[in-house]
């Protein structure tokens, strides 16, 4: 058995290592420790069914022949499986861009490169490996974390050719800075200080929006930091930020939302953009920024398009009643490829049953027993069919669940997961 793993309080580098890990090796089984930092948390809460990692505790260590270890080169940075520091027999392979360490391997790749997967990725373009969009996103969210977005020293010409490449694989801008909280300096605080000395709120279609044009001279990183920052100390529901570069004649205009119904990535890509429905961004070359406040203003307006919780969810719902075998309800996972059901007694949600809960199965004979005895019936997180997209997706990071039954009058009429949820926030949802 091969199994990747990375250091505890995993970053995005960590992350993107390991799962590139599996693309090197399709046969090792990826181990995250427990303690991931927020940004990979947060990550994780939405993307997680993509990335069949494992704990530590679901992996027999007893049965491992080959450990990969990526991002570290210190055994006390993988506590999580130490019983395998003084095993005998075991090969190692080592990808790192760490200098020092203690672990011996039987082959590595060490340079001190920007990032670990930096190295990863001249490997998987060498060996020709395909990629997603999704994949090439966390990929590059790797290497800007530990690059500062290709600024800090320690940045090299292998990261930015990589991160190119990356870019060439569709990875999403917009999506890595919505997980990355980049930092904020003085230069930042200048813009965001002129923002809200000339703020202006207005209403459209019920909700409070800003849209502010700003003088710049130059480049000024990190300006979607500065838009988010704005926006929430406005207190409105989306904020634009339209910076001139009169020099350069050229507007750069970012945007930032709460509400589904402002969806900047619909807005933005009518200017010629791009984004997602909580972010996006354009630049104009040419144009005057009050024209393009008025395009914004009018664009606002006439977004109607508002993506309900029926678009999305999964219906019509197959269920099971609470005294249903389990062992039919093994049969139905397995045949369908699912990771759990809703149990329903006369149209009302009285459960949830999932392979996690046959972990309470003790003897063979229990599979005869009714789901009732084993389902998770206790603070079952449900959602009103008139809810946001958006707000299912802070229901999913906060109780970091897979799943979530949507209910209308009382009866369950759905069921929107993960992966629903990721499919709207990538605007894979067909026009």
């Amino acid at each position: 058995m091969k199994i990747v793993t990375t250091h505890k309080g995993t970053d995005f580098d960590g992350f993107a290592s390991l799962i590139a890990g599996t693309v090197l090796y399709p046969d090792a089984v990826p181990v995250i420790p427990k303690s991931v930092n927020p940004n990979v948390k947060a990550f994780l809460s939405i993307h997680k069914e993509l990335f069949n990692v494992r704990l530590p505790e679901d992996i027999h260590f007893d049965k491992v022949t080959q450990l990969i270890i990526v991002d570290t080169n210190t055994w006390k940075r993988l506590d999580h499986i130490k019983q395998l520091k003084s095993r005998n027999g075991i090969k190692i392979v080592l990808w790192d861009h760490h200098p020092g360490g203690d672990i011996v391997p039987t082959w590595e790749c060490l340079e001190e490169t920007g990032a670990t997967i930096t190295l990863m990725i001249r490997q998987i373009q060498k060996e020709k490996k395909e990629l997603t969009p999704i994949l090439a996103t966390l990929f590059l969210a790797g290497i800007y974390e530990d690059t500062g977005s290709l600024s800090f020293p320690s940045t090299t010409p292998l990261d930015a050719y990589s991160a190119a490449y990356l870019l060439e694989q569709r990875a999403d801008l917009n999506v890595i800075n919505s997980f990355l909280k980049p930092a904020y300096n003085a230069e930042q605080k200048d813009v965001l200080f002129e923002m809200l000395r000339s703020a202006e709120r207005m209403k459209l279609n019920g909700y409070y929006i800003s849209c502010n044009i700003i003088e710049i001279e130059g480049h000024v990183g990190n300006l979607s930091v500065v838009v988010n920052m704005y926006r929430e100390l406005l207190n409105v529901s989306a904020a634009f930020g339209i910076f001139f570069d009169k020099r350069r004649d050229m507007c750069i205009v970012i945007g930032r939302s709460i509400t589904d119904e402002v969806n900047i990535g619909g807005i933005i890509r009518r200017m010629g953009g791009g984004g997602h429905p909580g972010a996006g961004s354009v630049m104009l070359k040419s144009v005057k920024p009050e024209a393009v406040k008025e395009t914004i203003v009018e664009l606002v307006k006439n977004d109607n398009k508002i993506v309900s919780l029926g678009d999305l969810m999964s219906y019509p719902i197959i269920s099971v009643t609470s005294d249903t075998p389990m062992k039919k309800v093994a049969l139905i996972l397995r045949e369908k490829g699912f990771t759990g059901l809703p149990v329903v007694d006369d149209k009302k949600l009285v459960g949830i049953i999932s392979r996690k809960d046959f972990q309470k199965l003790k003897k063979d004979r229990q599979m005869n027993s009714p789901v009732k005895a084993f389902m998770s019936r206790d603070k079952i997180v449900t959602v009103s069919s008139d809810r946001s997209p958006l707000e299912v997706a802070q229901l999913i990071v906060k109780h970091d669940i897979g799943r979530i039954p949507v209910l209308k009058n009382g009866e369950l009429i759905g069921i929107i997961t993960r992966t629903d949820v990721m499919r709207y926030f990538y605007d894979l949802l067909p026009e």
